[in-house]
């Protein structure tokens, strides 16, 4: 009999007139059980029908066998948006005036104001704190002043760092840099950083001194840590943002794009046409969930412009 049950439950048609047929013949538990095995045959079939149109039409990328029909539509949408998200993203990139990097994490490896902590001896206490504000998660003035109160350094110090502390360039930045400026596009670097520290990375990179927004370290005449600044544009939160803003009013660019690690990248963007995460260096799960495209190479932005 199961035999021949299995065989008729492999032809059936509909699973309303089998359910309908079997009600009145066993009992409830025997009718929950075979329902349940055809239910789950069919959404088999169904799953196997998307992933035949799937594996000949490679648009979007494997689903999960055992996503109901509707959860599948869903997903596919989704794929959907995020694809044309990422199409809009490249045609703004290639297109772009002026292209505006953040610094540390980014145009560099490391990040400059921890590695002046641990040059001053300082470098535990400092760390924690910048993972905070590159999150987000703190207000990013206040979280400069904590920080820069911590390590007071001396003219003397940052002066000796300059010079003694060799800045790691991010892989194939130097080359991105070039092919944007062989399309005559704008290169900018904006830093919640410091001026001081950024030159030798701008000289290296070529790009004028003049394009370099970034914040300053006051001393007192003996050389003693008098503070920072606060009138430049990228030492409050929202800084990048007004940065951007600026320029764009100075020299009439139609079309800026932002690329950076951080939460205070992303949030340039308005007035920047599009913020571009990069976790080549730091992955932050947050700036990844929050970018139109997110890349972990430079290579990937290079080829974008070669095509």
């Amino acid at each position: 009999m199961c035999f021949g049950l299995m065989k008729f439950l492999h032809t059936i048609g509909s699973l309303t007139e089998l359910r309908s047929l079997i009600e009145s013949r066993f009992t409830i538990y025997g009718v929950s059980r075979i329902y349940h095995v055809i239910a789950a045959r069919s959404q088999r079939r169904t799953v196997t029908t998307y992933h035949h149109y799937l594996n000949h039409n490679q648009t979007h990328p494997p689903l999960n066998p055992h996503l109901s029909s509707l959860q599948l539509t869903r997903t596919l949408s989704s794929s959907s948006a995020k694809m044309s998200n990422l199409n809009q993203a490249k045609n703004i990139w290639r297109k772009a005036n002026a292209v505006c990097f953040d610094v540390d994490s980014t145009v560099i490896q490391e990040e400059a104001i921890d590695e002046l902590a641990k040059y001053c001896g300082k470098g535990d206490e400092v760390q924690q704190l910048t993972m905070e504000a590159m999150k987000g998660g703190m207000d990013f003035r206040q979280a400069l002043a904590i920080r820069l109160d911590i390590i007071r350094p001396t003219s003397t110090q940052l002066r000796n760092f300059i010079h003694g502390e060799k800045h790691r360039l991010t892989p194939y930045v130097k080359e991105l840099v070039y092919e944007l400026h062989k399309r005559e596009k704008e290169v900018y670097l904006i830093s919640g950083g410091f001026k001081s520290i950024i030159i030798p990375v701008a000289k290296d990179l070529n790009i004028p001194t003049s394009n370099v927004y970034a914040n300053k370290l006051k001393f007192y005449y003996d050389g003693e840590y008098a503070g920072f600044d606060e009138n430049q544009l990228t030492s409050r939160s929202g800084g990048k943002g007004a940065a951007v803003r600026d320029l764009k009013e100075k020299h009439g660019y139609e079309t800026v794009v932002m690329v950076g690690d951080g939460m205070t990248d992303w949030e340039a963007a308005p007035p920047a046409d599009l913020f571009i995460g990069f976790g080549g260096n730091a992955y932050r799960p947050e700036v990844k969930n929050k970018s139109k495209w997110y890349v972990t190479d430079f290579r990937d932005l290079v080829n974008e412009l070669r095509d």
